[in-house]
Order: C-alpha cells, then sequence, then structure tokens
C-alpha cells in the first residue's frame, strides 16, 4: 500500500487506502505537543522555537492561538477540559482556565526549580504526569539556557492538594509518556543526553500501581530509525509512535506492526476528530493527519 509499511498482517487492518496522509499546514519551526479540544472541533499545537501555539480546526485551517507561550512544548486537557501546558522558558507546569487566565500549578519540587517539563498526560483521577528532562535549559533554540536544579525525572502532580511526586528518576532524558487503555501501564521515551555521542534511546513500559507508583521499567520497544520522542495508544493498547521515517505502530508486546510514512522527521502525535480515529502528526516544519480504521485509547 502506497504511503505506508506492512510488517504484521493485523497492521493491514488499521489502515485505509483510500485515506491518504494529508498536509495540514506548514512553515512552523518545530511543531510539538498536539491535543485535541473535540468539543471545539480543533487541535492546538506548539510552535516551539517561535513560541508560540497554533490552533487548527477543519473550517478554519491553521491560526494563531496564543504568542508568546513561555515557550510551551507539550499539552493535555484535564477532567474540566481545561488546557494543561508544559513551560520550557517558565519551567513549570500551567493551566488555562476557562475565563482565559492562566494559572501556574506547580514550578519547583523541594525547593528547587523544574528543569523544562517537556511533555505530559492527565490520568482519569485527575493527576498529571509529565517527563523533565534538561532538553530545554540546554540551548538557546527552544526556550534559552538556564541552569539545571535537578535530575531528569518523571513526576506525578495532584491538583487536588498541590502535591509532586517523583515516580521515576533512573532515566537520562525522559521523553514522550502515555498510559495504556486502562491506565495500567506507563510508557515513557528515553532518548538519553542531548549532546551525548551514543545515547540511550528506547520506550520503557512501567506497571502503576493503585496508589499511583510505578515498578519494572523495562525496555518495551527500540524505534528506528531515529528513535521515539512522543507517542500515543489507541483502543487496542498498540503504540503509535514518532520515528525518523513516520509513524511506527507498536503492538502491545512490543513487536512493531507497521509504519505510516511520513516525509519529515515525527516528534508527536494525537488522536482526535469525530470518532478518534484521525491520527494528527506533528513532523518538523508541518502538520499532517490521516485517518485510520482504529480509535485513541480515549474513545468508546
Amino acid at each position: 500500500m502506497i504511503g505506508f509499511e506492512i510488517i504484521d498482517p493485523v497492521f493491514k487492518t488499521y489502515v485505509l487506502g483510500n485515506a491518504p496522509l494529508e498536509r495540514l499546514g506548514e512553515g512552523f519551526r518545530w511543531a510539538e505537543g498536539p491535543v485535541w479540544f473535540g468539543d471545539m472541533g480543533m487541535l492546538l499545537f506548539s510552535d516551539l522555537p517561535n513560541n508560540r501555539v497554533m490552533r487548527w480546526s477543519e473550517a478554519d485551517g491553521v491560526q494563531l492561538f496564543r504568542a508568546p507561550s513561555d515557550f510551551a512544548n507539550g499539552h493535555a486537557r484535564d477532567r474540566e477540559g481545561r488546557l494543561i501546558t508544559c513551560s520550557h522558558h517558565g519551567r513549570c507546569i500551567s493551566r488555562l482556565e476557562h475565563n482565559g487566565e492562566v494559572t501556574k500549578l506547580v514550578d519547583r519540587f523541594e525547593g528547587k526549580r523544574l528543569n523544562a517539563p517537556n511533555d505530559i498526560i492527565v490520568k482519569s483521577d485527575g493527576t498529571i504526569w509529565f517527563s523533565d528532562p534538561l532538553f530545554g535549559l540546554q540551548t538557546d533554540y527552544e526556550g534559552g539556557k538556564q541552569k539545571a536544579e535537578l535530575p531528569p525525572t518523571v513526576f506525578r502532580f495532584d491538583p487536588r492538594d498541590a502535591s509532586l511526586r517523583v515516580v521515576a528518576d533512573d532515566f537520562e532524558g525522559p521523553n514522550g509518556l502515555c498510559f495504556s487503555p486502562d491506565e495500567r501501564k506507563l510508557y515513557v521515551a528515553e532518548t538519553g543526553p542531548l549532546f551525548a555521542d551514543d545515547p540511550t534511546q528506547h520506550i520503557r513500559v512501567f506497571d502503576v500501581g493503585d496508589d499511583g507508583r510505578l515498578s519494572g521499567g523495562a525496555v518495551f520497544h527500540k524505534v528506528t530509525p531515529g528513535f521515539a520522542d512522543g507517542f500515543v495508544a489507541d483502543q487496542h493498547g498498540n503504540i503509535w509512535s514518532s520515528a525518523a521515517d513516520g509513524v511506527h505502530c507498536i503492538g502491545p508486546t512490543g513487536d512493531l506492526l507497521g509504519k505510516v510514512l511520513v516525509p519529515s522527521l515525527v516528534s508527536n502525535l494525537a488522536f482526535g476528530d469525530r470518532f478518534g480515529s484521525r491520527l494528527f502528526i506533528c513532523a518538523s516544519h508541518s502538520l499532517y493527519s490521516i485517518f485510520l480504521n482504529v480509535r485513541g485509547a480515549t474513545w468508546p
């Protein structure tokens, strides 16, 4: 099939021969952090080096949503429909309230400033999970050089009592993360130190306990070519991951099922549209989408 690479026959049931890859917008410096707002029929995503958040809808195409954005990277939506954002320059997690005001949720751990929160997800219990690597502090391109005060960490923040807990600290460069459909597993990308000659790069999987604590952490999959930056789960527990040649679909056992081929380096993804079966793809300077025969994990 043109535009796809079939490795396992099951992947052929997920893709549609008459639904090709569509370019929805271009001219960004580095597109990141897509999140779908179904009630508004729109996708929000970051144009990180340009310090802005963009908005896409079927009716209006790409428009500016917010600038400056404090060098926003990853986004998620909480249980009340509010936008939750990772800020590189502000070194914090913020929330866009329904009245348009921005609330800083957390910017310190045990008195020390966070690094540059990167990717973020919200669990069904309302807790906010995010990766906090050093990447956004190490160059001026994505927020400005600053001094790190904490090691690379994956955090869990509970907005009900403002508690911040370390859930994993054995990463060199934690990046994208997502839950399995039942939220019993957490997948986290390890992309290693930014300037390392041979960085460790793979996806790890953890078991999530009833108390929110993690166990395990084995290597789940090694994406190649390139590495996993951001990814998202579908309704069957497959992981759709960014890669250098497009989007890789990885089965629940860690086996590569197939690829959606994309002309440029993919950074992150989000399921959306009416039924949750449209995959939005942030890829370098462009925003793409493709309709699939599978829904994202958060759709019924």
